[in-house]
């Protein structure tokens, strides 16, 4: 129903805003919990048993998180008086709250749901899931002052490396996506308390490939390695571009998606953390890897010509091809 579809997309926007515009936990809370509640029936539409258990797992999920955001704020209130955001001093609540923000977004070692619940999505919520749900946690993290630079540095690294190991064996996009979106997330984190404009910039560009790769595998509707293999007939001219987007998203240099983890490795070289840096760029290569697996499983094999493989690219619809043109122009060449 449109009107049901409107109320749930105006209350998902009107979570994050009110994440955004708030000083105060309880406010920020609310916002968290308007924009789980909203998404939840959008991810259940379909109403097939995987996309049941996805929404069941996010919901809990989410719950823990809010219910632990909800726990450190109140426990910060009551040991030093007072509500604000910016003006968190206790180390307790303050370490509790990240890792509440962590296991919203999906930080390693909190990041388990996050592959199975975008695998039982179709990949229109699987793009809102990947992009628009990370904003508000990311606000209040970036809100959140003198939170302790180790665990943020923890969370980070292991989710750089979680996010490229955990992708190497699987041949499901959603999955594939998601141990990217856990990587990337983890190269924003690390950078959080040394430069958070770089974390902003990162954030961007990451949404601007995730929207491009979503979208391209909207187009080829596939959702795996082996239906990339036979896309070549359904969009031509798309397929030869796709390799390039995938690897802009594991961050390959002319492309775009090198540009934020080229600074972030700049940035914490300055910070005399080349162990650290080291250790980032390394597990970029094992991202690389996978994404290159696809790129191959795309560019190497032709599909024999069959007539209903090739109808559908003369007669894509304009209102998924233009945002795809734009996404695709900006993933390859903004560097």
């Amino acid at each position: 129903n449109p009107y049901i579809l409107a109320t749930l997309l105006f209350g998902l926007g009107l979570g994050t805003t009110i994440t955004f515009a708030s000083s105060h936990w309880l406010l920020a809370w609310m916002g968290l919990e308007i924009n789980t509640l909203a998404i939840i029936p959008l991810m259940a539409q379909h109403h097939h048993p995987r996309a049941v258990e996805a929404t069941t797992k996010y919901f809990l999920t989410q719950a823990t998180a809010a219910a632990m955001l909800l726990f450190a704020s109140t426990t910060n209130a009551w040991l030093t008086g007072q509500w604000d955001i910016q003006q968190m001093s206790h180390p307790f609540p303050l370490t509790l709250i990240t890792l509440a923000l962590a296991l919203k977004i999906g930080l390693a070692p909190m990041h388990t749901w996050l592959p199975e619940v975008l695998q039982g999505l179709d990949l229109t919520t699987g793009l809102v899931l990947s992009t628009w749900q990370k904003l508000a946690p990311f606000a209040l993290l970036l809100q959140i002052q003198n939170v302790n630079p180790t665990i943020l540095v923890i969370l980070g690294l292991a989710s750089t490396l979680v996010g490229g190991w955990g992708g190497l064996n699987q041949t499901q996009l959603r999955k594939v996506l998601a141990y990217s979106s856990i990587a990337h997330l983890g190269w924003m984190i690390l950078i959080l308390q040394y430069s958070p404009s770089l974390t902003l910039l990162a954030l961007l560009t990451y949404f601007v490939m995730t929207f491009s790769t979503f979208l391209v595998f909207k187009l080829n509707k596939s959702t795996s390695i082996n239906a990339l293999a036979i896309s070549w007939t359904k969009a031509p001219i798309l397929t030869s571009l796709t390799p390039l987007v995938l690897l802009s998203l594991g961050g390959l240099p002319p492309l775009t998606g090198f540009m934020p983890k080229w600074l972030i490795l700049q940035e914490l070289a300055k910070q005399d953390l080349a162990p650290l840096a080291t250790l980032a760029a390394l597990s970029a290569l094992l991202s690389l890897y996978f994404y290159l697996r696809i790129s191959y499983a795309m560019t190497l094999t032709m599909s024999p010509n069959n007539l209903t493989g090739v109808t559908p690219w003369r007669f894509s619809s304009p209102q998924l091809t233009l945002p795809l043109a734009i996404a695709t122009t900006a993933t390859i060449s903004l560097l």
